[in-house]
């Protein structure tokens, strides 16, 4: 690590740009806190992957770790939509509201469909501009390039290039910089841990910034990818978006120092921190799924014949907490008269809770259990 140059900048007339070095060579660890924190990364993370396996309905929960991960990473780009509201159909979110929200979708729907491409295609240029395209699929980003690297200069922050806070690489070195990333991740000549890998193609990936829109969120999105396509997570349940937006200004100020003092060290350790700290807070969430749902079901049991219908409810809740009248009546396949003692039932039992506080058009909540992802 210490003799990493990050790249130089570039005099481009009125602005200068930042031109990275490329990352696909041999790279060596000699810091023994670095060491340490990599050691116990990987402890944790096997932990949580291991732990995952052994969850009866795991897929059940997958569901809300990634509508976590999607609302957190968007937020970290502004948008302003919560768990809550990213469950609601498009048409119970108000005008004003739906850019945002279907950002939020469109990050499910990103992660879901590149999860399944790994099946068929490596981890490459050609899977980032794939879940790029869906991201960016009728929403603010729509006109910016989707699925396609930038033709133009792009810039962070600053009202103009020439205030800007960075200024990525030429769109014209775009293209041996995105194939200089790949071979790095792909490469077998020369040894480097994974978790160091991935920060490091972070890093590289978020220094390029290869699109007109939707950087931020691709470039966390590849983390879980990475993950999941190296078999170190079996399940895309690493939430790192989660400890980015807790900690954004550190998180922006380590990637620039990076770029900036060449310090590539001090990146890595809040990446691993990152991993350490999510890891944790993983399997405690596992733990209290696993008891509220066995609390639950315990519950339901006490309401005899009914049972086996709030048994059906209970399912669709654990992998979409919120629910109406018309969802229990399609659901657990009764009248709609039946759908409201159920309801009934449920709120007794501290399952169900209504939040619209209106007469017409309720919506309940399994708080309990959506509590849990925050």
């Amino acid at each position: 690590m210490q003799d990493f140059k990050a790249g130089s900048y570039i005099n481009q007339g009125h602005y200068k740009s930042f031109q990275p070095n490329p990352i696909n060579r041999q790279w060596s660890v000699n810091d023994m806190e670095l060491l340490e924190l990599l050691s116990k990364a990987d402890r944790h993370l096997g932990r949580l992957d291991m732990y995952s396996e052994h969850i009866p309905d795991i897929d059940l929960f997958i569901s809300m770790h990634v509508l976590k991960e999607a609302t957190q990473s968007s937020k970290i780009e502004g948008t302003k939509t919560n768990m809550e509201e990213a469950l609601l159909d498009k048409e119970d979110i108000s005008h004003e509201k739906r850019d945002d929200w279907e950002e939020v979708q469109n990050y499910i729907s990103a992660m879901g469909k590149a999860i399944e491409m790994l099946n068929e295609i490596p981890f490459s240029s050609r899977l980032i501009r794939a879940s790029h395209k869906i991201l960016l699929q009728g929403v603010r980003g729509e006109h910016k390039q989707p699925g396609e690297f930038r033709q133009s200069q792009n810039w962070i922050g600053g009202a103009t290039i020439n205030d800007a806070v960075f200024v990525p690489p030429v769109h014209t070195s775009i293209g041996d910089l995105m194939s200089d990333l790949e071979k790095f991740t792909h490469n077998q000549d020369f040894y480097f841990p994974d978790l160091l890998k991935i920060a490091v193609i972070h890093y590289q990936f978020e220094t390029i910034h290869p699109f007109l829109d939707g950087n931020g969120r691709v470039g966390r999105l590849l983390i879980t990818l990475y993950l999941v396509n190296k078999e170190i997570l079996k399940k895309p349940i690493l939430n790192l978006s989660d400890f980015f937006e807790r900690n954004k200004d550190l998180y922006y100020e380590n990637l620039s120092k990076a770029r900036t003092h060449n310090d590539i060290k001090q990146w890595l350790k809040f990446f691993l921190v990152g991993i350490i700290e999510t890891t944790k807070n993983g399997v405690e969430t596992f733990d209290e799924l696993l008891k509220l749902k066995q609390n639950s079901e315990s519950n339901i049991q006490t309401l005899g014949s009914r049972a086996n219908n709030a048994q059906k409810i209970l399912q669709y809740l654990l992998k979409r907490p919120i629910i109406d009248a018309k969802k229990v009546e399609e659901v657990a396949e009764v009248s709609i008269r039946t759908a409201y003692n159920l309801i009934s039932d449920l709120e007794q039992l501290g399952i169900l809770e209504e939040v619209t506080g209106s007469k017409r058009g309720k919506v309940y909540v399994f708080k309990k259990y959506l509590n849990l992802f925050k």
